[in-house]
């Protein structure tokens, strides 16, 4: 039997493909881990409630609504379209080869960025946490940054089978650690005036509603794993539907119910002063008033668990874009080798950590503060993968509007769902860029400087393609196909 699997596996190896035994539930967890639940609840629900105030539940739950619409049409195109390649294969059948390389662009810049704002928020958390907490020694954040780095690409290096197991343990002590929270603030909160608790929806006419749409849509991403991970997941034509609807219907219900209980514990009247008033402590705050100093030395603990397992989490996206390019020879081609033991992405992983790293590196000689690192990093990241989910959803409109007639599917789910998706998305978008300053942290020349750098690599992608369409058109032949 060893000698069986050995060999097995090298074969798998050989043939270029990844390999994995992931089901549904662990594939959800690695989407969940995306949005770090606990980092959610204690750093971006509290900036949503500076906008939306106590119509922060109802907003979760429009967006959840609205993202299943989505996922109808994603779902639906996953089926035909059987590559692990995410939304850079989805854009290339729908769009096309050039917009499928300006797509795949974003999606790097985007996870690469994103991941890389976790490294200065881990830093800056672990920092205070042993200086203050443990009375421990000051120690520069670019060591706390380089040691979280090189657990994630140990991790990311190995099956993604292990991946998964290390996200679905630290995911459920988070979700059970959040839910002591939900149920502690409802109890002391509807003692207090049953009316705290009520659900209020946001009027369109309101100011802060973009902001706040634009705020909480970043908590959903990571569902494009669902279709990332084809290849190591057990039965895909079903593993993958029920872990997208999944994992965006218990997102949107996760985080709806933690947003509420913030209002039943404030109560409706006062949950957007007290979040303005002390946003970076809101979460900690309450839970040391409600269950104890002890119970948010824990939170802050999990608090860097959630941070590992995020970033892993988007490792192992990112890695798999890389991956996937270089075996369309869009990148070069050592990028897409597979472990022969681990069946990884190796190369691909490591050449992620290694880039979070020399980052690092160059930002601490620089002087540069992490507390001015990771908003820039997060909020341009979130924006690239967010004009890409627009990208997407157009394309699925298209991709299904070529073959209308040759498809036997009915019309709603092929049309009308991928057209409401699209318009969402882009109104979506449309705030991210009138409000960019407010997404990133930054001046409004900072702001300008990302948001071209973000279209340059779109339009810089479509040029690439084109170039390899000119000089190398094998390669562009095998674009968005993740040939062996």
């Amino acid at each position: 039997m060893l000698n069986y699997q050995s060999s097995n596996t090298g074969v798998l190896a050989e043939s270029g493909r990844l390999s994995g035994n992931m089901g549904v539930g662990e594939l959800a967890m690695s989407v969940l881990a995306f949005s770090s639940p606990l980092a959610t609840v204690a750093g971006t629900m509290p900036v949503l409630m500076m906008f939306g105030g106590n119509t922060a539940p109802a907003i979760y739950l429009i967006l959840t609504a609205l993202l299943l619409v989505f996922s109808v049409g994603f779902v639906t195109m996953s089926r035909y379209i059987d590559k692990p390649g995410g939304f850079y294969s989805f854009v290339t059948e729908g769009l096309g080869k050039a917009a499928g390389m300006g797509g795949a662009f974003l999606a790097l810049f985007g996870y690469l960025f994103i991941g890389f704002f976790v490294p200065a928020f881990f830093a800056v958390t672990m920092q205070s946490f042993v200086e203050t907490t443990l009375n421990g020694p000051e120690i520069a954040w670019y060591w706390y940054a380089l040691g979280i780095i090189a657990i994630t690409t140990v991790l990311a290096y190995h099956r993604i089978d292990l991946s998964a197991k290390v996200l679905t343990v630290v995911m459920a002590l988070e979700v059970l650690v959040i839910i002591v929270f939900d149920v502690a603030a409802f109890v002391q909160g509807t003692g207090q005036a049953a009316h705290d608790a009520s659900l209020s929806f946001p009027a369109i006419t309101d100011a802060g509603l973009g902001l706040a749409l634009l705020f909480a849509i970043g908590n959903f991403f990571g569902f494009e794993a669902t279709v990332i991970y084809r290849d190591e997941v057990k039965n895909p034509l079903r593993t993958i539907p029920r872990a997208t609807y999944l994992s965006v219907a218990g997102i949107g219900v996760f985080y709806a119910l933690a947003a509420w209980a913030y209002v039943a514990y404030f109560g409706s009247d006062r949950a957007q002063a007290a979040a303005e008033a002390d946003t970076a402590n809101l979460f900690t705050g309450s839970v040391d008033a409600l269950l104890g100093k002890l119970f948010t030395d824990i939170v802050v603990i999990l608090i860097l668990t959630s941070a590992l397992a995020c970033m892993l989490s988007i490792q192992n996206i990112a890695a798999r874009y890389g991956f996937v390019l270089a075996k369309d020879r869009a990148l070069p081609r050592f990028f897409g080798k597979v472990h022969p033991k681990h069946m990884s992405p190796y190369i691909a992983a490591a050449s992620v950590g290694v880039f979070w790293a020399l980052a690092t590196v160059v930002l601490a000689l620089l002087k540069i503060p992490a507390e001015t690192i990771y908003p820039v990093s997060s909020g341009s990241g979130t924006f690239s993968v967010l004009l890409l989910m627009f990208i997407a959803s157009v394309a699925v409109f298209v991709y299904f509007l070529r073959r209308r007639r040759g498809l036997d599917l009915p019309a709603w789910k092929t049309l009308l769902v991928p057209f409401i998706s699209a318009c969402f998305l882009g109104f979506v978008t449309y705030i991210a860029i009138t409000n960019f300053s407010e997404l990133i942290g930054g001046s409004g020349v900072l702001s300008w400087i990302f948001l071209g750098v973000t279209f340059g690599l779109f339009i810089g992608g479509v040029i690439y393609a084109l170039i390899l369409r000119r000089k190398r058109p094998d390669a562009y032949a095998r674009l968005g196909h993740q040939q062996p």
